[in-house]
């Protein structure tokens, strides 16, 4: 069965009268255009390829003209039949499909986060090799919050108070958003994520929820669709939903920790063990890549300029280079697994990652160290919170990083890295000419 009959035995199955034709945005966020079944599968689907450069406040940047070489034509979609999905919280029967950009020469769009990571996946499959991620998610509940000047709380309960002491991992917290979770669980399972577990993480109102182990571009169709399906969960409830890396000044951020491992394509075997059933030397290569490589792909792991206030000593955040034996200090974790599990967590993305562009940079840097046979630093062993800060502590400073590595820039694409650089200045800029409440309490009178 072709796709094209794929999509519309689905439609006539459901009998679903809408279509949402998705695309991911540099952000991560979903754009598109809602098209009539009927229609859908009768004409080709088109959208400014201005989408993709767009700040996340909708402005551009200077190098959006030159770079698209065009006065904001049309891109090419192409639905991938593999990310339909029902949309259970809408009036009528809608189904969403990811599409897949293309220029109109018809070669896959430069520009496309999605596509980004397609190319970082036909790196390891040119070398016979299948790259396996698990993501785990964390994000707040909090208050509905109209006026951006007010600090967010966290949400009243069912108990008819608000949280406010540390309750990692109660289950009476986590039933406390009970109503919640379980529209939540309903729209996922109606959208067929492979969710697994959910946790009450340490902040105020702060859940986490850990995906199945698969593949990276499923699991980052899964979680572009479980980032929108928990807003529009949380406001079913009266309350927001909020994947900022640090909402809230006194509480810790959050983060999207993202597990690795490497099958062999072949055999399925993963390459992370030996013969043995010791650590191979891919599994340090791979370690020592993600060790060297991550801090000129820290604005893809920090991609805003809200995600820097993650790192620091007081928060569960990673703030240096070190990797350890089931050290969750270090922002290179190893867990405690057999042989068969063996794999490496990345703690430093943020929870306001784009999904595609985040996976693809800790697969591309485990890529080179394995290619360059990267040998990591010693395991260590003691607090890492207590160690020098060697992260970025900026979103300018980071974006200055992300230009420094050629090998990078190739498996990017230089025209993608200067897209994405000046997109994310912008925002930059445009948050640095706003003054804080800080700023006016502390220098209006005293300097």
């Amino acid at each position: 069965m072709t796709d094209t009959q794929d999509i519309e035995s689905w439609l006539k199955e459901h009998k679903i009268t809408e279509v949402e034709c998705l695309v991911p945005d540099m952000t991560g966020n979903a754009r598109g255009k809602f098209i009539p079944a009927k229609k859908f599968l009768k004409e080709d689907s088109r959208l400014p390829e201005g989408i993709l450069a767009q700040t996340v406040t909708g402005e551009y940047s200077d190098d959006f003209w030159e770079l698209l070489d065009t006065i904001d034509g049309d891109m090419l979609l192409e639905p991938d039949a593999k990310t339909k999905r029902l949309v259970p919280w809408a009036n009528e029967s809608t189904g969403q499909i990811i599409h897949d950009c293309f220029t109109k020469d018809g070669k896959p769009h430069p520009f496309s986060s999605r596509n980004v990571l397609k190319r970082v996946l036909a790196l390891y499959e040119k070398d016979g090799l299948k790259p396996i991620i698990a993501p785990e998610m964390e994000f707040y509940l909090v208050e509905k919050n109209p006026n951006p000047g007010l600090p967010l709380k966290p949400p009243i309960g069912r108990s008819g108070r608000p949280e406010t002491a540390r309750q990692s991992y109660s289950i009476d917290a986590a039933n406390e958003f009970e109503p919640f979770v379980e529209g939540m669980y309903g729209y996922c399972e109606a959208m067929n994520l492979d969710i697994d577990t959910l946790i009450h993480e340490s902040g105020a109102a702060q859940l986490e929820v850990n995906f199945i182990h698969g593949e990276p571009l499923d699991l980052a169709d899964q979680v572009f669709t479980f980032k929108r399906t928990v807003r529009e969960a949380a406001l079913q409830e009266d309350i927001y939903a909020t994947f900022m890396a640090k909402p809230m000044a006194d509480e810790p951020g959050s983060a999207t920790h993202i597990h690795q491992s490497i099958l062999d394509a072949t055999t399925g075997a993963n390459i992370f063990t030996n013969e043995k059933g010791e650590y191979s030397e891919a599994f340090f290569h791979y370690l020592g890549g993600l060790q060297k490589y991550t801090p000129f792909v820290m604005s893809l792991y920090a991609p805003n300029v809200n995600s820097y206030r993650r790192f620091t000593r007081e928060v569960s955040a990673p703030i240096n280079l070190h990797w350890g034996y089931d050290n969750r200090t270090t922002g290179l974790r190893v867990p405690d697994a057999g042989p068969k599990n063996y794999r490496i967590e990345n703690r430093f993305p943020g929870a306001d990652i784009n999904p595609y562009l985040a996976i693809a940079a800790t697969l591309a840097c485990g890529y080179l160290g394995m290619k360059n046979k990267i040998q990591p630093s010693a395991a260590f062993e003691g607090n890492a919170y207590e160690e020098d800060i060697d992260v970025p502590r900026t979103l300018e400073e980071a974006l200055r990083g992300l230009q420094e590595n050629q090998e990078i820039i190739d498996i990017f694409g230089e025209k993608f890295i200067q897209l994405y650089t000046s997109i994310k200045l912008v925002e930059f800029e445009e948050f640095n000419r706003v003054i804080s409440s800080w700023e006016r309490e502390h220098l209006l009178l005293n300097v």
